[in-house]
């Protein structure tokens, strides 16, 4: 049988100028839009359709369903999407590759949530992550069951997935939605109409535990998942087939339905072949941190395999990993002194803290020290980040890469992701632990490593991580593809977000004078000049004259916000990751710091070629500079709402998210109306005193 589980019932002329403005300041000069859904020849991934050969006709569907909305990813982006439009009557399919709804804070293990301290202070979230927040604290009677100190929310991840559950049962009900919920379950084929604008079908594929064999998450990811995208049976897995077709409709229009491509990694991206970005950016007056002169597809932000640890009262027996020692040359504390105790470490993210708490507290921070019954969940640069960074090592294959291994051929689609990296991060993890509770060396120069036997990892179904070996369901992933936005005024090779639309850092040093041409320099400038655009242009005002805009870009399409540094987990510089000696990749750390409050353009959530797809989550458009800030729990979980609003409004409208936008920066009467349905619905779509005309954004800071 299909494992399915169903919940709940079957702008003024001046604004419009100073949006002009903003848009030329991008550039530096107004560029003309090119027709939407002409594919971008910039520095990037672009669509080759013709190249590759057609789609074979996979195995007859065990079952066909229909929905409205196919959410691909089960994670906290796609949760937020069903939510949304549950809470609007909406019937739903929803695809995960994990049994658990959640992603970051369930099957990824990222249970502490990652916010902004402006933010949280206000309360200023999409309506649902409120919700969500609130149930944390009814749950436990606290916000901070763990008593971290790296966020002011830390928990388990197994009662974060039944928050959740319970959060989109209680959604179907309330708005007489339906949810056809699939776990274990993947996206093998799409179904593209003739033209190649839509989406017309979806065929998965939906694994279980092969009778007599051990229940699904005994064994890590990495075992299961190129056996998971086959359609053929296996001595592990039992297979089922299904195609997710529209329902059908009273009112005919445009589309018939709306595909959210809501996966960790950008999965439908690549399977769909449209435009994207993966890795570093070139070097750019629009992203000037970046260390690379061209880009590189294989430099993306270390991933993680969370998993979780309780203190005990007495020692434990610990059994060192056979693979211990290739991986021990890159453990180690911090290289700042005051977090590089074992202390720290463990209650940087301590999701589990019963009463009574020790008196005792944990120097700097603040927190209660640990005692017997606490549990630690270990996310740690310098411990379980796995950080190729190499065409031998990558973790996200590369376009390239798939059309060389055959992945989009007919039937080829396996994942894209390489099994062999998925192994190694978890057997850096595993070590990690060993290194914990046993090592005593240090890679970095500040700590001293002592033994701390008295731990025990968690292990079992029913133990936080949910997995019989103690790791994450799936690794916590910071960085994926990144559609390229359809052509748009200021935006001639596709919409994309980038580093100058948030950060804060002081682009006037001397670093990026050195670093940038000229003429690159220059261009940077006039693109910070904010109101002042026109003028600098008309008196060609010198750079060094040029006063910085104290704000992100304002965004005239914004459906969501989002906020938070732009923080990197580089990637290191030789493979593998763990080689003696090797460090980050030069100058990956440049962008890292500070960043104003930002917004979610639906033009970032728009792929080319496509017009009933709608990316939400990482793999939006946005630079992978910019991408450091959007991924965290709040934007994941904004961006979502954002989607299924977005997707709700064009089957209800009777128009194409793409037109919605094309004709910025004139107004877009039907951008306003969706926009106000979301404001009214208490998703904002902008922070409280961020106006074009507000020049003093400092209340919004993330630390």
């Amino acid at each position: 049988m299909v494992q399915q589980r169903s919940f709940g019932w079957t702008l003024s002329g001046v604004l419009q100028g100073i949006l002009a403005i903003a848009l030329i300041s991008n550039t530096g000069l107004p560029v003309k839009a090119q027709t939407p859904g002409s594919p971008s020849q910039g520095n990037a991934v672009v669509a080759q359709r013709d190249l590759l050969p057609r789609r074979a006709s996979p195995p007859a569907p065990d079952r066909t369903v229909e929905c409205e909305l196919l959410i691909v990813g089960g994670g906290l982006s796609g949760t937020a999407a069903a939510y949304e439009a549950l809470l609007h009557g909406q019937t739903v399919c929803m695809t995960e590759l994990t049994d658990w709804m959640g992603g970051q804070i369930t099957s990824q293990g990222t249970s502490a949530l990652d916010e902004a301290n402006g933010q949280r202070r206000a309360g200023w979230f999409a309506k649902g992550y409120l919700e969500l927040r609130h149930r944390i604290r009814k749950r436990y009677g606290m916000q901070n069951p763990g008593d971290c100190w790296v966020s002011a929310s830390c928990f388990l991840p197994r009662d974060a997935e039944r928050i959740l559950e319970e959060m989109v049962r209680d959604a179907a009900q309330q708005g007489r939605g339906k949810l056809h919920w699939f776990p274990s379950t993947v996206i093998k084929e799409l179904e593209i109409s003739p033209d190649g604008k839509q989406i017309m079908g979806a065929i998965a594929i939906q694994h279980a535990a092969a009778p007599g064999t051990a229940p699904l998450n005994t064994e890590p990811l990495s075992h299961i998942i190129e056996d998971a995208y086959q359609y053929a049976d296996s001595p592990r897995l039992t297979k089922q087939i299904i195609r997710f077709q529209p329902r059908p409709r009273q009112q005919s229009g445009p589309a018939d339905w709306y595909v959210i491509e809501a996966t960790e990694t950008g999965e439908l991206i690549a399977l769909a072949d449209v435009p994207y970005r993966l890795g570093l950016d070139p070097r750019s007056h629009r992203n000037p941190s970046s260390p690379s002169i061209e880009g590189d597809p294989y430099c993306t932000q270390g991933f993680t395999y969370t998993f979780a640890m309780e203190q005990t009262a007495d020692p434990q027996p610990q059994e060192k990993p056979a693979f211990y020692d290739r991986y021990a040359p890159y453990y180690g504390f911090d290289p700042n002194p005051s977090v590089s105790t074992f202390d720290a470490v463990f209650t940087y993210r301590r999701i589990w803290s019963p009463a009574p708490r020790s008196e005792a507290k944990v120097p700097r921070f603040g927190v209660s020290m640990p005692k017997p019954g606490d549990i630690s969940m270990q996310n740690w640069v310098w411990g379980n980040d796995y950080r190729p960074g190499t065409a031998q090592d990558n973790l996200i294959y590369s376009r390239n890469q798939l059309v060389q291994r055959g992945d989009l051929a007919p039937g080829g689609w396996r994942g894209g992701l390489r099994t062999e990296t998925l192994r190694a991060g978890e057997e850096l993890a595993l070590g990690f632990y060993y290194w914990l509770v046993e090592g005593t060396t240090n890679s970095q120069p500040a700590g001293n490593k002592q033994r701390h036997p008295n731990h025990r990892l968690l292990q079992g179904l029913e133990s936080p991580m949910g997995t019989v070996h103690g790791l994450s369901k799936y690794p916590y992933i910071r960085e994926g593809r990144r559609i390229i936005g359809r052509p748009a005024y200021g935006y001639a090779e596709g919409f994309t977000l980038a580093e100058i639309d948030i950060s804060r850092a002081d682009y006037s040093a001397e670093y990026f004078r050195r670093m940038l041409s000229p003429e690159m320099y220059r261009h940077l400038w006039v693109a910070l000049a904010g109101l002042q655009t026109v003028d600098v242009l008309v008196n060609q005002t010198p750079a060094a004259s040029i006063q910085r805009r104290t704000r992100s870009t304002i965004y005239p399409d914004a459906v969501g916000i989002a906020q938070y540094a732009i923080d990197f987990h580089p990637c290191m510089a030789l493979s593998p990751p763990e080689a003696p000696g090797n460090t980050e990749r030069e100058g990956t750390r440049t962008g890292h710091g500070q960043a104003y409050p930002g917004q979610i353009p639906l033009r970032a959530m728009i792929p080319q070629t496509l017009d009933n797809m709608l990316v939400t989550g990482k793999s939006i458009a946005t630079s992978h500079l910019a991408a450091a800030a959007y991924r965290v729990h709040s934007f994941e979980w904004s961006a979502g709402v954002a989607a299924a609003h977005t997707a709700r409004f064009a089957l209800r409208e009777g128009v194409l998210p793409y037109q919605l936008v094309d004709d910025l920066p004139r107004d877009e009467p039907l951008l306003r109306k969706l926009q106000a349905e979301l404001n009214r619905d208490g998703n904002p779509t902008s922070f409280p005193n961020t106006s074009v005309f507000n020049l003093d954004w400092s209340q919004w800071r993330v630390w």
